[in-house]
C-alpha cells in the first residue's frame, strides 16, 4: 500500500537553524521540500565531492597488475580528514600522469620530426652563429632544389624520394635571399635530440613511480567512498540550512511524514521548542510515495528501483499484481524448464553464499528465485526442455505437461495463444476492477465507466478470437456487440465525471476522437500480449537451432567443439531472453496494465532528511 502522508512546516528560531536541523536531521523520517540553497560552503562541499567522485571513478579503472603486493606499511582505515587530504594526494599523482604522458607524446613527436636530421642541437648553432656562420635548415621538395640561388651557400644533409634536407648560410636570421618560397624552414627545436630522449626516459620511469603509488593507494577506496557519501550528507544539510526561508528572527521549511511516524516527530518538536503545523496534503503539493507491502512484494522493488518507477501518492500500488503478472511473463518469455532449473540453481547457490556469510538473502536474489521456478514450471507445461525436440523426450517429460500445451497436440501453438489472451484479459481486467473499487470507495459515479471499460475490453477479448484465433469457434454475437456498444456508452457518459453527467457528455464530445481511438486501445493491447508467445516461440527456435548445429560434432572428435558451441548458443539465447523480459515482460506490465488502471508512475520516492 502507499503509506498515507501529513504536511508538515517547522518554524524555529533562525540562529538556532544548525542545531533544530541536526535533531530533525537525527529523528530521519521527514521527507523535506526541494530548497534550493546557495554559498560559499556549499559551493566548498561541492567542489570537493567533485573531486572526491572524480578520483573514485579513476580508481575505478586502476587494474591491479599481477602479483602486486601493497606496502605492509599502508593503514587504509583513513578518518574523514585523512580521507579529505589523501583524495587530493592521490589525484595530484592522476594529474601528473597525464601531464607527462602528454609531455611524452609531445616531445616524442618533436624527436620524429628532427629523426631525419640525425641529433640535432639547438646549441651547436648557437655556437657557430657567435662564430659568425648562421646556419638555418630548410626542406625542399627535389624539383625545387634547383632553383637554389648558385650563391647562396648551401650544406646537403641528405634526401629522400620527394625532397632535400639542407643547411643554408645565413647572414641574418629568417630566410635568405636566394631560396626559393617551396623550401620550408625548419624552426629549431627548445632543447637537443638527446636531451630530449633522456627526458622522456625520466617521464617514463616518474610515470612508472606514480603509478606505483596509485596501485598502493586502492586500498584507501574504501575510506574515499566513505568521505563521497558523508560529503553528499554534508551538502543535502547544507543545501537545507542556506536554502531554507529567513525573516527577521525566524525560520521555517516544509516537509512531508508518514501518518504512522507523526507522534515521533512531536515528540521532536516537543523537545526542541519549534512550532509546527500538521495538515493533510493539497491536491497540488508533490508528495513523495512511501511503499509499505508484505515481504513477498518487496521482492518487486529492486526491478521498481531499476526501471525508476514510483507510483504516484494519489496513484494506486499495485505491487502485488505487478509481481504476479511479471513472474508468468518471465516464466513464458524464457519458455523453457531446462533454463529455469539453471537459473534456480544459479539463484539458490547465491541465496546459500549469503546465508553462509550471515547476511540475508537481497530481495532481487529472491525475484530471481521466484521467476526461475515459474520458468521450470512452465516449461514444464509446455514439454520444453533445452530446446530438444519432443519426440526425443522420455514419455515422463510428456506425462508432466498439459495436454493442450503439448507440442505433440496439433493446436498446441493456438492454444498457448488464446492462453496470452486469456491473460490480457484478466490482467486488464484487474486494472479496472482496482479502479472500480476506488471509485466505489470515494462515492464517484465513474463507477459507470469502470464497469463500461469492461463490458468494451470483454467485447474486444472475443473480437480478437474471431479475427486472430477462428472465426467458427468464436463468432461475434449480438450480445459481445452488445457490450461493446452498452460499454461504450457508460464510458462516453461517465468518463469525465465531475458532478455534472451533462457536463461529462459535453466533454466526451469534444474529445470525441480520442474517445474513439479509447476503443481501438481495447483491441491493441489485448493483441499486445501475442508478444509473450512469439518471443517464446523465437528463444525456442534459437534453441533448437543450436542442437542441430551442435548435434553432428558430439560423439566425434569436434566433441569439445559441440560442448562449446552448446554452452555458447545457449548462453546467449539465456541473454537474449532477459533482454526479451526487460523489452517485453516489463513493458505489459508498466504499459498496457497501468493505462487501464490509470496510472502514469508520476511519483517519486520518499526520501527523508537522515543521517544515514
Amino acid at each position: 500500500m502507499i503509506v498515507p502522508m501529513k504536511k508538515v512546516t517547522f518554524v524555529i528560531l533562525e540562529n538556532d537553524r544548525k542545531r533544530s536541523l541536526t535533531a530533525l536531521r537525527k529523528s530521519g523520517v521527514v521527507h523535506l521540500e526541494p530548497l534550493a540553497g546557495a554559498g560559499d560552503d556549499l559551493a566548498a562541499l561541492k567542489a570537493q565531492l567533485g573531486r572526491v567522485e572524480r578520483l573514485v571513478s579513476l580508481m575505478d579503472g586502476v587494474k591491479l597488475p599481477k602479483g602486486f603486493f601493497p606496502s605492509q606499511s599502508v593503514r587504509n582505515n583513513l578518518d574523514i580528514k585523512e580521507a579529505a587530504l589523501k583524495t587530493d594526494e592521490v589525484l595530484s599523482y592522476f594529474d601528473e600522469k597525464k601531464a607527462l604522458e602528454d609531455e611524452i607524446v609531445k616531445t616524442t613527436r618533436e624527436i620524429e620530426r628532427f629523426a631525419p636530421w640525425g641529433e640535432v642541437d639547438p646549441a651547436d648553432f648557437a655556437f657557430l652563429a657567435e662564430k659568425g656562420y648562421r646556419l638555418a635548415m630548410f626542406e625542399i621538395p627535389n624539383d625545387a632544389y634547383d632553383k637554389i640561388d648558385s650563391e647562396l651557400q648551401v650544406i646537403p644533409v641528405n634526401g629522400d624520394g620527394m625532397q632535400k634536407r639542407v643547411l643554408a648560410v645565413c647572414a641574418e636570421e629568417g630566410r635568405p635571399a636566394g631560396m626559393p618560397q617551396e623550401a620550408y624552414l625548419v624552426p629549431l627545436p627548445e632543447k637537443s635530440i638527446a636531451d630530449m630522449n633522456k627526458d622522456v626516459t625520466n617521464w617514463i620511469a616518474r610515470i612508472g613511480e606514480l603509478e606505483r603509488q596509485i596501485f598502493e593507494s586502492k586500498v584507501f577506496v574504501p575510506s574515499i567512498v566513505a568521505l563521497q557519501k558523508s560529503l553528499a550528507k554534508d551538502i543535502e544539510f547544507e543545501n537545507v540550512y542556506s536554502g531554507m526561508d529567513v525573516e527577521e528572527e525566524l525560520a521555517w521549511l516544509t516537509g512531508y511524514v508518514p501518518v504512522p511516524e507523526v507522534e515521533k516527530v512531536k515528540k521532536v518538536v516537543s523537545e526542541n521548542h519549534w512550532a509546527a503545523v500538521f495538515t493533510d496534503p493539497e491536491e497540488d503539493d508533490m508528495v513523495p510515495t512511501q511503499l509499505k507491502n508484505s515481504k513477498p512484494v518487496q521482492m518487486l522493488y529492486p526491478l521498481l528501483d531499476f526501471l525508476g518507477t514510483v507510483p504516484g501518492y494519489r496513484e494506486f500500488d499495485i505491487g502485488a499484481w505487478f509481481l504476479f503478472f511479471f513472474a508468468i511473463f518471465f516464466a513464458m518469455i524464457f519458455g523453457d524448464a531446462g533454463y529455469g532449473i539453471l537459473l534456480t540453481i544459479i539463484g539458490v547457490v547465491l541465496a546459500v553464499k549469503s546465508k553462509i556469510a550471515g547476511k540475508p538473502v537481497a530481495l532481487f536474489n529472491q525475484l530471481f528465485i521466484l521467476v526461475s521456478i515459474m520458468t521450470v514450471i512452465w516449461g514444464t507445461l509446455n514439454c520444453t526442455w533445452f530446446g530438444i525436440s519432443p519426440d526425443k523426450l522420455p514419455e515422463i517429460f510428456h506425462k508432466l505437461t498439459l495436454p493442450a500445451f503439448d507440442p505433440r497436440t496439433p493446436d498446441a501453438s493456438t492454444n498457448v495463444q488464446i492462453f496470452c489472451f486469456v491473460l490480457a484479459l484478466a490482467q486488464l481486467s484487474v486494472g479496472h476492477f482496482v479502479a472500480l473499487l476506488r471509485n466505489i470507495k470515494e462515492k464517484s459515479l465513474k463507477i459507470f465507466a469502470d464497469i463500461g471499460s469492461l463490458g468494451i475490453l470483454w467485447g474486444m477479448f472475443f473480437v480478437v478470437l474471431n479475427l486472430l484465433i477462428s472465426s467458427e469457434r468464436f463468432p461475434i454475437s449480438n450480445i459481445i456487440l452488445g457490450m461493446i456498444g452498452g460499454g461504450f456508452a457508460l464510458s462516453f457518459v461517465f468518463s469525465n465525471y465531475e458532478g455534472s453527467i451533462g457536463a461529462s457528455i459535453l466533454e466526451s464530445c469534444k474529445n470525441i476522437i480520442s474517445v474513439l481511438l479509447g476503443v481501438i486501445n481495447f483491441f491493441s493491447d489485448i493483441v499486445s500480449y501475442i508478444r509473450l508467445w512469439a518471443v517464446g516461440l523465437a528463444g525456442g527456435a534459437i534453441a533448437q537451432t543450436v542442437n542441430q548445429m551442435a548435434g553432428p560434432m558430439l560423439g566425434h572428435f569436434l566433441m569439445f567443439a559441440g560442448i562449446l558451441l552448446l554452452v555458447f548458443g545457449h548462453g546467449l539465447n539465456m541473454v537474449l531472453n532477459v533482454l526479451s523480459v526487460i523489452v517485453h515482460g516489463v513493458r505489459l506490465n508498466t504499459l498496457e496494465f497501468t493505462s487501464h488502471v490509470g496510472m502514469s508512475w508520476t511519483g517519486f520516492k520518499y526520501e527523508p532528511f537522515s543521517e544515514k
